[in-house]
């Protein structure tokens, strides 16, 4: 069997893949165009990817080939028709980053909410040497107890963000982007009142017709001018014009994102002209990587290929 990993560096150096070696030959290329997909798969019966578009164009010549594993949830990369008219099987990964993308909501919000970024540069720019007084809080927060919580999307994600927040004392209400998810429990609202009522509004929902520029101009200006919104679901989501426009006007307080429309992030995205990390926190689609998620996903992806060819 040859194994061939299309664009490994999405995984990481540090992840150890020696038990694919056990199982066939692997080839490992650290990143790959369409183009270069298409020779590379030639003689692969698996290809396990990311990002790489898999269509006609890509493993057109790829005659051997019989299983391909996406290291992710979403599959909007695959051509399912084309690969059900060859026989082709595929495989993704589900639930392997929800403690970690869970972790990275609270790590997102407890930087807005308590201005860390502002006591952080008070300290090392050395304006609290020989201050007047042992405390300093010109930027003032407030406690997570009591906030009121709002989470789009509660999936497996979303309600574990939603347990977290209850440990610490938030009142949380949840809006089915769907409108069928129904989870007893938690509080269902609708979408206005979810954004009129909440101090902290998070989303983790996939990207479809129902999600696609949910958060734009209209539904910011719904919220607390208090409130901090939080995006770890898909960029596309959020308007980001719109969200640039409601942190510039104080539309909203804060908001933290780990995914945007365009990534890596493009030139044009107007949130690159927000420079207050007071008010705009945006990190690199890291919500999922951490060292223990990757190592999971990457067992899952194994145990995929030895239950397919029925290798113990």
């Amino acid at each position: 069997m040859k194994i061939v990993f299309l664009d490994a560096k999405t995984i990481g150096e540090d992840i150890d893949l020696s038990g694919y070696d056990k199982l066939g030959e692997v080839v490992k290329y650290d990143f790959s165009t369409q183009e270069e997909a298409r020779e590379r798969t030639r003689d692969a019966d698996v290809i396990i990817l990311n990002k790489v578009v898999i269509d006609e164009n890509s493993i057109g010549d790829a005659d051997h080939l019989k299983l391909v594993c996406v290291t992710a949830t979403g599959t909007n990369n695959l051509d399912k028709v084309y690969l059900e008219n060859r026989g082709i099987a595929w495989r993704n990964v589900a639930g392997y980053s929800t403690e970690t993308v869970a972790q990275h909501t609270f790590a997102l919000l407890f930087y807005l909410l308590e201005h860390l970024n502002y006591y952080d540069d008070y300290v090392k720019s050395e304006k609290y040497v020989n201050d007047i007084t042992f405390t300093h809080f010109d930027k003032v927060f407030h406690e997570l107890n009591g906030k009121r919580w709002g989470i789009i999307g509660l999936g497996a994600i979303g309600r574990r963000v939603a347990d977290i927040a209850k440990l610490f004392g938030c009142q949380v209400s949840y809006y089915s982007t769907s409108g069928k998810n129904d989870q007893p429990g938690y509080e269902r609202v609708d979408f206005d009142t979810l954004l009129g009522q909440s101090d902290i509004v998070s989303v983790h929902a996939p990207l479809d017709e129902n999600t696609k520029g949910l958060m734009n101009r209209e539904t910011f200006g719904k919220m607390k001018a208090s409130a901090i919104f939080l995006n770890l679901g898909r960029g596309p989501i959020v308007v980001e014009e719109d969200l640039a426009e409601a942190l510039e006007q104080g539309v909203i307080a804060a908001a933290g994102l780990d995914v945007l429309s365009v990534e890596p992030m493009s030139r044009e995205n107007p949130l690159r002209r927000i420079k207050d990390s007071n008010r705009l926190l945006i990190t690199p689609h890291i919500a999922w990587a951490s060292v223990e998620a990757r190592m999971r996903l990457m067992g899952m992806i194994e145990g995929q290929i030895r239950e397919f060819f029925g290798i113990k």
